[in-house]
């Protein structure tokens, strides 16, 4: 299922200018010059932020997103078309010869589902060329960040172009062993709607990751920080032999 901060037009039209700052990325297209990154599959490509800096670079891209609205942003954007935009996920490419794989941000924690991650992993591993790598990052749940998820933390009033003023929350829901659920809400002031989107994650443990990727053909190059949250993630580099 889509989350509907990703999946409903309202709320995907508002995704980038509601959080504008993508600075995450840069250590991504840090790592894309790194290994000499031609060819690129962005699973989780949402709006495409990342996919169309890469493509700015002259980079081939492919995008791949199950939320249609975002893929529908994504497309309209400059430069939307030197990206291949795919509705999906990773667990069903058509055939690809990629050199990097990526999923920024939360993508990985969001594929809450165990099989829907092994068989992520499989597809991104099918998808690269032999030598090819996988890059993702995941929060670590030592540092039990979701206690930080208060309406306090979180609340706010962002104005936006085209849309107004556009009130939004977070409120955490429910901690259940690794799964993590919280419900973010949004009040449009122009016309009194209220959207809200019900989001779950997974946090995964370092030997957890590595023994699925392992598991799934991969050898575990590094595991970085990630220099926008130091200590607080684990930023995997995994490599098809």
């Amino acid at each position: 299922m889509v989350d509907d901060c990703f999946g409903h037009p309202r709320l995907a039209a508002i995704y980038d200018p509601h959080d504008p700052d993508r600075g995450d990325l840069d250590a991504y297209l840090r790592m894309a010059e790194e290994f000499g990154a031609r060819h690129v599959l962005d699973i989780g490509c949402g709006t495409g932020v990342f996919a169309l800096l890469l493509a700015g670079r002259g980079i081939e891209v492919v995008g791949v997103d199950p939320a249609r609205a975002s893929l529908d942003v994504a497309r309209a954007k400059p430069g939307g078309d030197r990206v291949r935009w795919i509705p999906g996920d990773a667990t069903a490419l058509p055939p690809l010869r990629v050199d990097l794989a990526t999923m920024t941000a939360n993508v990985a924690q969001a594929i809450a589902d165990p099989d829907t991650w092994h068989a992520t992993l499989a597809g991104a591993h099918e998808a690269l060329r032999p030598g090819g790598r996988l890059v993702f990052e995941t929060r670590d749940p030592a540092r039990r960040g979701w206690e930080e998820w208060t309406r306090e933390n979180s609340h706010r009033v962002t104005e936006i172009p085209g849309a107004g003023s556009v009130e939004s929350r977070v409120r955490l829901t429910e901690v259940d062993g690794p799964l993590v659920s919280f419900r973010r809400t949004y009040v449009f002031a122009a016309d009194g709607q209220v959207l809200t989107s019900d989001s779950t994650l997974r946090f995964r443990e370092r030997a957890e990751v590595q023994a699925d990727l392992a598991a799934r053909g991969y050898v575990v190059d590094d595991v970085r920080d990630a220099p926008d949250r130091p200590g607080g993630e684990f930023v995997f580099v995994a490599r098809r032999p």
